[in-house]
């Protein structure tokens, strides 16, 4: 059924995702601002996108549907476009005196049926603050437009929502810059006719790269972007699984104890991923450090388990080969990939990042040796032994050895804004 997932292994029919627009260009202006890892090209970055979708329907068989486009062609009238010109019109920001703002505004909800489905839809993606202010002349006010927090990172589709057994999660993102923009995305599922399991609310934060969803059990990653009471909410009304795994980001152990980047393994999906049923992919590092806290389903409700272990030992009890991720190849989003059915995923393919990788991490130690050095001279060690073998996942020979059909696409521009093939796709249907 759409919307209701149990296994990210089972076979995937159908994602939504949305090509990067307009609040693209706003995003790139500074990239560190906007979340992003690094500046990269806006026209490469489409291309490798519409090669993404290509991939997906075309290669794979998997059902494409673009954010953007589907409620264009939902909200053409009736109820949906009123959830439209409601969602424009609480997504545009007038500055003035108390005359100028309310006339601002009047006119604004005149013209609105006036305004075709694109420019709606742009209006919530660009966040626009109107300065209004009278100028000499008949009638005149000087117009000033600014954007506040345009959704720059709207095309990463995975983490408005977490997709479980219920039905769809609707998030609350941990970053300002990200707030907004389920008001797009819950709007597409509700002219889908989604289910919809619960809305997080305040003081809750909680993210779709965050959840994995794993047949009989269900890990949920908390830290920089989903925290304890976006869990709760979540275990409440989201997800009936029997038994639930919370995992603590992990520190990288290769930066001070003193110093925190939460950014290098922001999500559970940064530094870990399945492949297939009882084989998953990762930081072999990062996931010994990792620590889980159980919970069991008991009387309606889940109860804490007693004692903790590590992500690595936890998956180890349950069956599960582990393929190990460098320190380089896990920073170039190996584990951020999508898998597609048991034993055949899409990956982002890292041997088009890890030069770019290295050298953003070159130039933050020579910025901050103290905090990144360790770090750089791991990266470097990595590098130079990936160079001399030739091979980074996925094209590893060890892939093979597990029967992994490992198929992988160029993605080395939309990765700068901190994320890859997983990130970038909301399945919402897999069976």
């Amino acid at each position: 059924m759409e919307g209701k997932i149990t296994a990210e292994w089972e076979k995937l029919r159908k994602v939504v995702v949305h090509r990067p627009g307009i609040e693209l260009f706003f995003g790139l202006l500074d990239p560190t601002g906007s979340l992003y890892e690094r500046a990269f090209s806006q026209n490469l970055a489409l291309k490798e996108h519409e090669q993404l979708v290509d991939i997906l329907s075309n290669d794979l068989g998997v059902k494409v549907e673009m954010l953007y486009e589907g409620i264009a062609k939902r909200a053409k009238s009736g109820r949906k476009r009123k959830m439209l010109e409601s969602a424009a019109f609480s997504s545009i920001d007038f500055i003035g005196t108390d005359s100028e703002v309310k006339k601002a505004r009047k006119e604004f909800i005149q013209n609105l049926s006036s305004y075709d489905e694109d420019y709606l839809i742009n209006i919530i993606l660009l966040m626009p603050r109107l300065f209004l202010k009278k100028s000499r002349g008949i009638g005149s006010i000087h117009l000033s437009v600014t954007e506040r927090d345009p959704l720059s990172n709207l095309y990463f589709m995975r983490d408005q929502q977490l997709v479980a057994d219920k039905g769809l999660f609707i998030s609350r993102m941990a970053k300002q810059q990200r707030r907004n923009e389920t008001r797009l995305t819950s709007m597409l599922w509700e002219m889908m006719g989604l289910p919809i399991s619960h809305k997080a609310k305040p003081p809750a934060t909680i993210e779709g790269g965050d959840f994995f969803p794993m047949g009989d059990f269900a890990l949920i990653g908390s830290g920089d972007r989903t925290n304890k009471n976006g869990i709760l909410q979540f275990m409440k009304y989201g997800i009936s699984s029997p038994e639930i795994g919370i995992v603590s980001q992990p520190a990288n152990p290769l930066i001070p104890s003193s110093y925190k980047d939460p950014m290098l393994d922001m999500h559970l999906d940064t530094y870990f991923n399945v492949a297939g049923k009882e084989l998953a992919v990762g930081s072999e590092t990062l996931l010994k450090l990792a620590e889980v806290e159980l919970y069991e389903k008991a009387g309606g409700r889940y109860e804490k388990k007693k004692g903790k272990s590590s992500l690595w030992d936890y998956l180890k009890s349950k069956g599960f080969e582990i393929i190990n991720l460098s320190v380089l190849e896990q920073m170039s989003y190996a584990s951020n990939f999508l898998c597609i059915n048991d034993k055949k995923i899409l990956a982002v393919e890292s041997s088009a990042i890890i030069k770019k990788t290295a050298s953003r991490i070159s130039k933050l130690a020579d910025l901050e040796p103290k905090h990144y050095g360790p770090l750089n001279m791991q990266i470097r060690r990595d590098y130079a032994s990936l160079s001399q073998r030739g091979t980074t996942f996925p094209n590893r020979k060890k892939l093979s050895e597990y029967g992994i059909d490992g198929i992988s696409i160029d993605l080395s521009n939309l990765t700068g804004g901190y994320g890859g093939a997983h990130c970038m796709t909301a399945a919402i249907y897999r069976n």
